[in-house]
């Protein structure tokens, strides 16, 4: 059974598949890393950019949120963070003569990786109401069309205010304070598609929404489990953090559906021992089904209690509360439920249970493959449990590590970037700029998408971001984004998001990380905060793409003084002049900032305070760290279907399309390809490897949802589950199918079926 792709982009469309490799880094990486940079660069540039990245006195790496080692390399960065660096400091432009030659109907037929390969934005652009084109616009116009649309809404919640991760501390801050004052809670983030069931759990069980580990607890620990994350594609820079951990003496489980290159084998290209030989990362895989992982994490929990002297007694005793319901919940796990939850056998399992009661250090990190379930929150609340058994909660060398993606989202948040503000910051922000703040919870994006869907937001506003690509449900999200009365979208580079509008649509270029902001006062750096609560300082060197570009604090600035006028008391032209006027202002509302200005100024920044970690001691309602009891949820899979997970590929970063390979994978020259066990592809009706079928969703509002063309390719998977990149399977991913409690798209347990095409 054969078939052939649907018409369409031949390159994408036909993909090259060899084997999957089993070490990542070495030579291939640097050599990939040098031709795509050179490609946008050129050779001076590239030299120049790529020596500044993550360096104390350099900029922030636009990509993951990875932490910087106190000792760095010259070359403190990966490949894929090069490649984002590239992106950004292209010398390719998009001028208003691109525009004139590309109808917005011609731009919505191209790929996200062709819109994005064309480069820099370089002016503010205007699509007026039934126009064909973007045309170029003034600054004060762009500002004047967007208060139109904001005076003419019936309430101020019919705006919606977006964020993504790689908008800086200072930016943040003032865009939130923006839509408070305009009196709006309405402040959805990518957050709210990635890591907020992190932050719910976390928050109720230790009572702070972020991870508890620091990097060098990395290098501390005995024993650290990686879950639902790969960091060869993801995180590399994760990889010498696990290689120096080995070093130490620390072992390692993975626990994923995929088997992942670089947890097998890293060759880390900055010494020649790494070059030539590598590490052996992974002691131990679980390849687990998708949707298991919160009946593993309660079996090994059950396994504990039942070892004599495993708990640590003291630490449950002191620290914690409602151990006894857990306990009966967790000696209540059965081995047959566990087994078919997980697809592992009980000797894997059992094997990870000595690791653990050996070691007397864990650390537990995860990402999206935990996060993006139905059943996520209960997942990483039996996570924490895992944890708390065993006193591994504040403790040197063990703790809680969500990694989180893009490099300031994690800022982003503790700037007050959240639709559920808590009253306490509210409170800040009104003693400090004598305004009410709304009080009434906002829209998260799932429940944004609704609201223009339904009619009942019209305008939307995006500082940073691909949000089209990123939002699942593609079609419903799409049409919901044409029924807004404006679409606004702050950007450095062209994406799919710039072709699908409401009425009247504004693209506003910005400086990106790399480059030098000069305002008022001189030069301008910004602060960010990376995956483990550490704040430094990101300063660009290079000249802007275009001298029509603003700063994001710059516009936030100007708009809040064109929509706001004299009703606001807040000095914005201050803010745009010093970006540490913004900073003193954080200072006096945000816990930790005392001194702002000149802690950050230090090179390799400081570490916010994190209760657990450094007093164990737990800011929950119940004043302790909570254990919880939950029912065991894994998906359930009908005949004759498969599990999905989305995922990124090796060329890529969140949305952006870097390249069309997946070099770990063994996937060249193209992305519309789905992974399947060889065993299922046989059950499925004798799927050859390099069919062709369709993607077709299933789920309980009884609508199919299909992504055309894609091939088949036989791989390692875990039985019963698929993968396939994002954003082009975004489409299968129902808007109502979310996690419990965080409402976080279930992008990782779609149910599908494969139609081979004829």
């Amino acid at each position: 059974m054969a078939g052939k792709p649907p018409a369409g982009d031949p390159v994408q469309d036909a993909p090259q598949v060899e084997g999957p490799k089993h070490a990542a880094a070495g030579l291939p990486a640097i050599g990939h890393t040098l031709r795509m940079a050179q490609e946008q660069m050129g050779v001076r540039r590239t030299a120049l950019t790529l020596l500044r990245v993550n360096q104390k006195d350099g900029f922030d790496c636009p990509g993951c949120a990875w932490p910087e080692p106190e000792h760095r390399h010259k070359a403190e960065f990966c490949e894929n963070g090069a490649k984002a660096v590239a992106e950004e400091a292209t010398l390719r432009r998009v001028t208003p003569e691109f525009f004139a030659a590309h109808p917005v109907a011609d731009l919505a037929r191209r790929s996200g990786y062709w819109l994005g390969q064309q480069g820099r934005l370089t002016h503010p652009m205007y699509l007026a109401e039934g126009a064909e084109r973007y045309e170029p616009v003034t600054w004060e116009r762009a500002f004047d069309i967007v208060a139109e649309e904001l005076d003419a809404l019936a309430s101020p919640d019919e705006a919606l205010f977006y964020t993504s991760g790689r908008t800086s501390n200072e930016a943040a801050f003032l865009y939130q304070l923006f839509a408070r004052e305009f009196g709006t809670n309405n402040l959805p983030d990518c957050s709210n598609m990635c890591h907020e069931s992190s932050g719910s759990a976390l928050t109720e069980t230790i009572g702070v929404g972020k991870g508890s580990v620091l990097l060098e607890d990395l290098h501390k620990a005995d024993l650290i489990i990686v879950a639902g994350q790969n960091p060869g594609t993801n995180h590399p820079r994760m990889l010498s953090a696990l290689e120096k951990a080995k070093a130490g003496g620390a072992r390692i489980i993975t626990v994923n559906p995929l088997p992942e290159a670089g947890m097998e084998r890293f060759k880390n290209p900055q010494t020649p021992q790494g070059m030539l030989k590598g590490t052996a990362l992974t002691d131990l895989f679980l390849q687990i089904r998708l949707g298991g992982d919160q009946a593993l994490f309660r079996l090994l929990n059950k396994l504990i209690l039942d070892a004599d002297g495993a708990m640590d007694e003291e630490f449950v005793r002191e620290h914690t509360h409602g151990y006894e319901e857990f306990a009966a919940a967790a000696r209540a796990a059965d081995w047959d439920e566990t087994l078919a939850a997980t697809g592992l056998e009980r000797s894997r399992i059992e094997e990870a249970l000595a690791m653990v009661l050996a070691s007397k250090r864990t650390v537990v990190c995860w990402a999206m493959g935990l996060t993006q379930h139905k059943h996520a929150v209960p997942t990483i609340r039996e996570v924490v449990n895992f944890l708390l058994l065993r006193g591994n909660i504040g403790r040197p060398g063990a703790g809680v590590c969500p990694v989180r993606g893009h490099s300031n989202v994690q800022g982003d948040r503790t700037m007050g970037i959240f639709e559920r503000p808590a009253p306490a910051f509210l409170n800040a922000l009104e003693r400090e700029f004598g305004f009410a703040p709304p009080r009434e919870h906002g829209l998260d994006v799932v429940r944004a998408i609704r609201a223009m869907r339904d009619g009942d937001a019209k305008v939307f506003f995006a500082m940073g971001g691909n949000f089209v690509s990123a939002s699942p449900d593609t079609e419903v999200t799409e049409a919901a984004m044409r029924r807004a009365r404006l679409t606004v979208h702050v950007s450095t580079k062209l994406n799919r998001s710039h072709a699908v509008t409401g009425a009247r649509a504004l693209i506003l270029p910005t400086l990106g990380r790399t480059e030098r902001d000069l305002q008022g006062s001189g030069e301008q750096f910004v602060a960010v905060e990376d995956s483990m609560g550490m704040v430094h300082a990101s300063r660009g060197r290079l000249e802007p793409a275009s001298r029509h570009l603003l700063s994001e604090p710059a516009i936030v600035s100007r708009l809040a003084r064109r929509v706001l006028g004299e009703k606001s008391v807040t000095p914005w032209e201050e803010f745009e002049k010093d970006y540490a006027t913004i900073r003193d202002r954080i200072a006096r509302v945000v816990p930790g900032f005392d001194d702002f200005n000149a802690r950050v100024a230090r090179p390799g920044g400081f570490a916010l305070p994190h209760a657990p970690r450094d007093e164990r001691r737990f800011p929950t309602a119940t004043g302790k760290a909570n254990f919880t009891a939950a029912p065991v949820e894994y998906p359930e899979l009908p005949d004759g279907r498969l599990l999905l997970q989305t995922l990124r590929s090796h060329d890529q970063y969140n949305t952006t399309i870097y390249g069309l390979d997946d070099r770990y994978r063994g996937i060249r020259n193209g992305r519309r390809v789905v992974l399947v066990n060889p065993a299922d592809a046989r059950e499925l009706g004798g799927l050859a490897d390099g069919a062709y079928v369709d993607l077709v969703s299933e789920w309980q509002d009884g609508v199919e949802r299909r992504a055309l063309g894609f091939r088949v390719v036989h791989y390692p998977t875990a039985r019963g589950c698929a993968a396939a990149y994002y954003p082009e399977t975004n489409v299968l991913v129902p808007l109502d199918a979310t996690a419990d409690t965080s409402n976080t798209p279930a992008s990782k347990s779609v149910v599908v079926r494969l139609e081979a095409r004829p």
